[in-house]
């Protein structure tokens, strides 16, 4: 029995080191390629100036603006709900409850969701019930929910690294659950609330299925005037397009730069977060 017990102590670190190294030969590989064919693309031209010639010509300067538009309003539609939602959990509902074990496993299954099924809900949503075609706020709405829970988690893991020793001294000066979430709660969440905003916008700023059915074109859209058959001109989308339909050099050229772009804004949301989630951790350990 112990000489199993060693080996299984042995064979999990040993598969998750080689796990490890997987992943990142993968990734190493995936970046050397995009810096390889998307370097020479990626200019300042190339990043101010709108897209011309079927993707052959010209940059992705709207493409750049429409996908921080999505992710900005995606990032206003899931903070409110997930403040209120962590805080549920983590004031109202003590730790070990049904209910709390119950809220983790939705907020667990919600973010296994595919995106694929959220675009589908929105199209049948806002763009047949609504009748608002295609549409930016729609966009923005649905990847507000798709990072929902990745935000919410974050905030429940910060909150429950808030040492009891303030909330029992804020009780016992007497002040109410109100003023406590006020005085306490809500200044202590902030580092959670920003990890929880990087992790999410990184997640969002990639998907393409979502804003696929309700949301991106690509070509023709600028700024959104209204929300009503208000489309955008995005990223991932503009990738997506590229990869199928254009075989023209240029477009080939530029489908790689887009790409680095992509990848670049992706990975410097997350390297942002590291930090504050090394502290959270750091904090949760002693707390």
């Amino acid at each position: 029995m112990t000489g199993s017990r060693k080996f299984i102590r042995w064979l999990l670190p040993t598969l998750g080191l080689v796990s490890a190294l997987v992943v990142a030969v993968v990734v190493i590989f995936i970046v050397t390629v995009l810096l390889q064919r998307g370097t020479s693309s990626v200019s300042i031209h190339f990043l101010t100036t709108d897209t011309r010639g079927a993707g052959s010509e010209g940059g992705i300067f709207y493409q750049i603006l429409g996908t921080c538009i999505l992710i900005g309003s995606a990032l206003a539609v899931a903070v409110p709900p997930a403040l209120a939602i962590s805080l549920v959990r983590s004031v109202f509902l003590q730790p070990h409850t049904r209910l709390g074990k119950a809220l983790d496993l939705i907020l667990h299954l919600l973010n296994g969701i595919p995106a694929i099924v959220f675009g589908i809900l929105g199209l049948l949503i806002f763009s047949k019930l609504f009748g608002w075609g295609k549409s930016w706020l729609a966009g923005g709405i649905l990847l507000g929910v798709m990072i929902l829970p990745t935000l919410t988690v974050a905030l429940i893991e910060r909150l429950a690294a808030v040492p009891r020793a303030y909330i029992e001294a804020a009780t016992g000066l007497g002040l109410t659950r109100g003023q406590i979430i006020l005085a306490i709660w809500l200044p202590q969440s902030s580092g959670g609330l920003i990890t929880g905003s990087l992790l999410g916008l990184a997640r969002a700023a990639g998907e393409t299925a979502p804003i696929l059915f309700v949301t991106a074109v690509f070509s023709g859209a600028t700024v959104p005037t209204g929300i009503v058959d208000n489309p955008l001109l995005a990223l991932p989308y503009h990738i997506f397009v590229l990869a199928q339909d254009s075989f023209h050099e240029g477009a080939r050229a530029n489908l790689w730069g887009a790409a680095l772009v992509l990848v670049t804004l992706i990975t410097v949301l997350n390297l942002a977060a590291l930090p504050l989630r090394f502290r959270l951790h750091e904090e949760s350990r002693h707390a």
